[in-house]
């Protein structure tokens, strides 16, 4: 318990409601679109049992993410991916969900939630990822606390946490450099670098030695940077190009 009492696992875990937030919004959309057409009395357990469903089969993928992210090369895909992702928040591009197809069946409506909830989850996956990455041997604690504490948010608040992004941008703005800051931190702990950053001495033999943390949080700071330029002029390129073909 005593992961309870250390910052480090808090602020992770404020991380991952916050990913899960901003990276969720999708999910909540499909869980409404899969259960339309569901009889009043079987909505709720559309949207419970499916929730539950995306739920373990995200831990699943997580679990998989993170032993994956021990083999030299990963972690720096990873970082790439969450900066693009980061880019992406800033400067979305229109997605329909004209593919995804109501039912009046309650277990059709949650295989696919289900389904749609994998397809799309790639994005959670990597940010908790990385996320927990600082968590030591209570990572998948940590994910699992951050998932139990924000998909109620995403099925129930969803439209509160829009509403706020839509009045409030610096919060997708601050999302999307989190992200970034992800990325920077988890890229300079990767296997195939480690030997080439300065790092602490091992506090317990055997151990594996970590990176100091002015580099770490520096690169931190270098993908936050990196991902509000890039989607500053991700932003501005798209608003020429549509001013453009308007003239």
């Amino acid at each position: 318990m005593d992961m309870f009492s250390d910052p480090a696992f808090w602020i992770a875990v404020g991380q991952i409601i916050m990913i899960d937030i901003l990276l969720g919004g999708d999910n909540a959309v499909v869980i409404a679109l899969a259960c339309r057409k569901l009889p009043p009395a079987q909505r709720t357990k559309g949207i419970i049992w499916g929730t539950a469903g995306a739920i373990i089969l995200r831990v699943i993928l997580i679990f998989f993410a993170l032993t994956l992210l021990a083999i030299p090369f990963l972690k720096i895909v990873g970082a790439v991916l969450l900066v693009w992702i980061g880019v992406k928040l800033l400067a979305p591009d229109e997605d329909g969900h004209g593919d995804i197809t109501a039912s009046d069946k309650l277990w059709a409506a949650v295989k696919t939630i289900i389904v749609a909830d994998l397809v799309m989850s790639v994005d959670n996956v990597i940010a908790i990822a990385g996320a927990a990455q600082g968590a030591g041997d209570h990572q998948m604690v940590l994910v699992i606390f951050g998932l139990v504490v924000s998909i109620p948010i995403i099925v129930w608040g969803s439209q509160l946490v829009i509403k706020l992004m839509d009045r409030f941008p610096m919060i997708i703005t601050a999302g999307g450099m989190l992200l970034g800051w992800i990325a920077g931190t988890m890229a300079v702990t990767d296997p195939a670098v480690l030997g080439y950053m300065p790092t602490t001495p091992a506090d317990v033999a055997g151990a594996a030695p970590e990176v100091l943390a002015t580099v770490r949080y520096g690169a931190g700071v270098a993908g936050a940077v990196l991902v509000l330029a890039l989607g500053l002029f991700v932003k501005r390129r798209a608003s020429a190009k549509a001013a453009e073909q308007a003239g």
